[in-house]
């Protein structure tokens, strides 16, 4: 049965997201879809894109090891990003519309007119969004082991479910990843909601649940969390991360580009300020009812808490088919990676340095060895994943946050004196590695995450390139 239910989600899967695809014959149409994106369509598809193995494995897995402090760190910490749709999201889309711009780094280029920058920029963008993309990797592999009890094992799971993946992007780019976004999106926030009434419903309810919980541990309900893990800097220093992180994320900072309209980008923002507080609920809700009935796990074993919990509470099949979900979260944002990735390094590195004048179907071609091979070290990350699930997704995302001083200054203030834009990037990520490796103390910190110290010392980069071009006068006052 478990073997069905996954071999015909991915038969249904590839069949629906070939049809009626249109021919790829031009960068806007293989990359961009044709820049023809509505809001419902456009909507699923960040949604899909955002909401991946962190969503299925990580949410659970945190809050199993944290509690429920970790709800409103990631509900209203994600539906606050929503504001980066107007800060950024709308003034991506009318560049991208005037000019024709496909990728992050174009458009840096384009304010900034130094490609060493753009170069930069894009740089950073792919190298911290490999540990998310092999992320994807991790959460496929480790579901696919699960389902099949250890008949598939993990490296072999994550493989077959990665060449499916490169197979459909090949063939249809943005038209199929969107088309898939859209099915996926919503099956995962059904068999989700479903997951958590099963569980809930098996332990007693919410109410006879809790009590057992609260008599168990009873930290989990408290704001800072199991161990205390959440103080105040701590909690701050999350709720508003995501703001600055979501929109760098080169997956969904190319969703700017593909809406059909300006209003369709701004609708999708509505709709992602809402979503995101019913629906992070599912997971944690899980995770945290697992201490009921898998006490004491830690590390790798508590992010398979969710599999755990619907292994035993449910039948086979359901199991299978909310794992199925899980897989089609994992697929909805490598796709997208392996999309954005594989057109950045084309246009703006192959198509730049090493073969300027390369033709329009050319580029098309390029773009798909470039997922191919793009895959391929993800794969290879993945091989000896981190330690947990959280762990791998907060070094991704406070590398690409480091990039949103910048940006939001070249497209609202203007240009930004060069030495300070090339610093606030090398700056920020050289203080979040120092950090993460321990080559400088956590005491220096004062409680608040890394990544804040490094977003404070960007912005102030940035101020300061922003006044020294007003005094030089390419800023009007």
């Amino acid at each position: 049965m478990v073997y069905l239910i996954l071999l015909g989600y991915i038969g249904l899967t590839f069949l629906t997201s070939l049809w009626g695809r249109k021919k790829m014959d031009s960068p806007e149409a293989y990359f961009l879809a044709g820049r023809n994106v509505k809001t419902l369509t456009l909507f699923f598809t960040i949604l899909a894109t955002n909401f991946s193995a962190f969503y299925f494995l990580g949410f659970a897995g945190e809050a199993y090891r944290i509690g429920y402090a970790y709800y409103p760190l990631m509900a209203f910490g994600t539906a606050f990003a929503c504001l980066s749709f107007f800060l950024i999201g709308t003034k991506v889309w009318e560049l991208g519309k005037a000019k024709g711009l496909i990728t992050p780094g174009e458009l840096i280029f384009l304010k900034s007119k130094s490609r060493g920058l753009s170069t930069l920029y894009t740089t950073v963008m792919v190298v911290f969004t490999f540990p998310y993309l092999a992320l994807q990797i991790v959460g496929a592999g480790y579901i696919v082991e699960s389902i099949t009890q250890g008949e598939v094992p993990y490296f072999m799971g994550a493989s077959l479910l990665t060449l499916f993946t490169i197979l459909y992007v090949w063939l249809g780019g943005m038209q199929s990843v969107a088309r898939t976004d859209v099915k996926q999106g919503v099956l995962v926030i059904l068999l989700m909601l479903t997951a958590m009434i099963l569980v809930v419903s098996a332990s007693g309810g919410f109410e006879v649940g809790h009590a057992r919980l609260r008599d168990k541990v009873p930290a989990l309900f408290e704001r800072a969390g199991v161990g205390g893990h959440y103080s105040p800097q701590k909690w701050f220093s999350f709720f508003i991360f995501w703001l600055f992180c979501i929109p760098m994320f080169p997956q969904l900072f190319m969703r700017f580009f593909i809406a059909q309209d300006v209003k369709h980008l701004r609708q999708s923002a509505f709709l992602y300020a809402l979503v995101p507080l019913i629906i992070a609920l599912f997971p944690v809700v899980i995770g945290v009812f697992g201490h009921l009935d898998f006490p004491g796990l830690g590390g790798k074993e508590a992010d398979q808490i969710l599999p755990k919990m619907l292994l035993l509470h449910s039948p086979d099949w359901f199991a299978a088919l909310v794992m199925v979900g899980a897989l089609a979260a994992f697929m909805s944002t490598l796709d997208s990676q392996l999309l954005a990735l594989g057109t950045m390094l084309t246009r703006d590195i192959y198509g730049v340095f090493l073969k300027p004048d390369l033709s329009l179907p050319a580029q098309v071609r390029a773009g798909r060895v470039a997922v191919v091979l793009l895959a391929v070290v993800g794969l290879a990350i993945a091989y000896q994943p981190f330690d947990t699930i959280f762990d791998m997704g907060k070094l991704a995302f406070a590398g690409l946050s480091v990039l949103f001083p910048l940006t939001l200054a070249l497209l609202r203030v203007g240009p930004v004196y060069l030495p300070c834009a090339v610093a606030s990037i090398l700056m920020g990520e050289g203080l979040l590695l120092a950090f993460f490796y321990g080559w400088l103390p956590q005491q220096w910190l004062g409680g608040f995450e890394a990544f804040m110290l490094a977003i404070l010392q960007a912005f102030l980069w940035v101020g300061l390139g922003l006044w020294i071009e007003k005094k030089r006068g390419k800023i009007p006052a």
